[in-house]
């Protein structure tokens, strides 16, 4: 299991003992404000501000919230001004991460970022450091647990999707970051419901991190990714499951 898709189980597991949902939703409402500010208030020409919808509903975020910052981001509503910024860096074991962050305050936010990257082992990086090594494209998970994979995969590339794979419980699909709820869509209608959709930044490859280094790069990813500011992590880890258990991931 590997970089990103790896790190969205790791932190599935830990939400279900760690009460954080004040943290996510204002995550998500930062997320749908700065959607909405760029790319306008209609989530069906808006793709950024429908995946963001989405989030927020499957957390339970009332309608009202989800509106108040849809406005807030076009102007209907005052608010606060984010932009969105992205952070390089190296990690414990040479693993590339990128960072992508909503503020209102760069300069606090780049100093918070690097005193983390330190504190944990790891260096914040000059900008396209590591960003080369990903690819920005649209992930779609299914439950492989509840779905035959011929058929899923059968249906995926009908959809349009580039491909499709296996990790641990879930397959992974694949797609264009334009063309992602239009395949999330087709799925729906041919029965597979997908656990999730989102734009990610995808390794091209990745890097072994052994046990040591594996405890001290799941700290840091953790502590990025609590940061009020950091909207997502992205990185091009691969830690095994026995690597993964015996370090307590």
């Amino acid at each position: 299991m590997a970089g990103h898709s790896k790190w969205k189980q790791i932190k599935h597991k830990k939400a279900a003992t760690d009460s954080k949902r004040g943290a996510i939703f204002t995550k998500i409402i930062k997320e749908i404000t700065v959607a909405a500010r760029f790319g306008g208030g209609d989530p069906a020409g808006n793709p950024r501000l429908r995946t963001a919808i989405d989030a927020a509903k499957a957390e339970n975020m009332p309608g009202e919230n989800i509106e108040r910052a849809i406005k807030k981001g076009t102007g209907q509503l005052e608010g606060v001004t984010y932009e969105d910024i992205m952070y390089e860096g190296y990690g414990p074991g040479g693993a590339a991460i990128l960072v992508q962050a909503t503020t209102d305050n760069p300069t606090r936010t780049v100093s918070d970022v690097r005193y983390i990257f330190s504190r944990h082992a790891g260096n914040l990086g000059a900008q396209n450091s590591v960003a080369w090594m990903f690819d920005k494209k649209g992930l779609l998970t299914l439950d492989a647990t509840k779905v035959d994979e011929d058929a899923a995969l059968e249906a995926a590339l009908d959809a349009g999707a580039d491909d499709m794979s296996r990790d641990g419980d879930i397959y992974i699909i694949t797609t264009t970051p334009a063309t992602l709820h239009a395949v999330q869509d087709a799925l729906k209608k041919k029965g597979f419901a997908t656990a999730s959709a989102e734009i990610s930044m995808v390794p091209r490859n990745t890097v072994k991190v052994e046990t040591v280094d594996a405890k001290k790069l799941l700290a840091l990813m953790e502590a990025l990714d609590e940061h009020d500011d950091v909207s997502k992590v992205f990185s091009n880890f691969d830690i095994d499951a026995e690597t993964l258990a015996a370090v307590g991931g």
